[in-house]
């Protein structure tokens, strides 16, 4: 069977907390991004150093009303017992959530490009995005376009990263014309992560999750920091 989701509310609850056999602990927090403007409904998500402007990132089959929508993360605070408070913690982007309803998510399905069938996929395998720059984002389809120069390394997204000391996010990135990119470090950094999409019980659209792998599911043995070894399919 396909990848199962994960426990997204236990992961979207502050002060949840997890642990590695290694030792290293963690406790969650939410740290917001601001409001993402979603002018056509459709979403994308991708590394957008990479992808940003390339064509290649289709946005999914699912959408939503036209409108602005919360963005956050789940980012944990890694420590090592006994190791002394620091000025400059130890934090890893866990999850990264776009929020198009505040109402509990009771069924989650991966979320899903043109042409991709949860049918093809064998066990534990799922659909996502490659990540090789260590960054995620959201963003409407109508910004594809909207952020040249990105892969000069010049423009906003780049200026939001290096003038927060390439902070874990979220940021709410502008381009000229007005478009908005909400974009974030990616977990452990480059890999290749699924983005799932939570419903309601009448069936509507609660939020997209993309999933980065740091924290562990309370249901589930510790994992190495090294993240899971899953097979992916592009």
């Amino acid at each position: 069977m396909p990848m199962s989701p994960r426990d997204y509310t236990w992961l979207f609850t502050p002060g949840s907390t997890f642990s590695f056999e290694t030792g290293t602990q963690g406790v969650i927090h939410l740290a917001e991004g601001g409001e993402l403007d979603l002018p056509t409904g459709r979403v994308v998500a991708c590394d957008p150093f990479v992808y940003l402007g390339s064509g290649d990132i289709e946005p999914f089959t699912a959408t939503v009303a036209p409108g602005r929508y919360r963005v956050d993360a789940a980012v944990a605070t890694l420590t090592r017992p006994g190791e002394p408070p620091s000025d400059h913690p130890h934090l890893r982007v866990a999850a990264a959530r776009l929020v198009v309803r505040d109402e509990p998510a009771v069924t989650w399905e991966l979320a899903l490009r043109p042409g991709q069938d949860p049918a093809e996929l064998g066990d534990d395998e799922f659909f996502g995005y490659g990540v090789d720059a260590g960054t995620g984002c959201f963003y409407d389809a109508s910004a594809e376009e909207a952020f040249p120069g990105t892969e000069e390394e010049e423009g906003p997204l780049w200026d939001a990263f290096e003038h927060s000391d390439w902070s874990p996010g979220p940021h709410l990135v502008t381009s000229a014309g007005g478009h908005t990119l909400a974009a974030f470090t990616s977990g452990w950094g480059d890999g290749f992560y699924p983005t799932w999409t939570g419903r309601s019980a009448a069936g509507e659209i609660t939020c997209f999750v993309t999933d980065f792998f740091v924290a562990p599911d309370p249901s589930e043995s510790a994992p190495a920091p090294a993240g899971p070894a899953v097979p992916s399919v592009t």
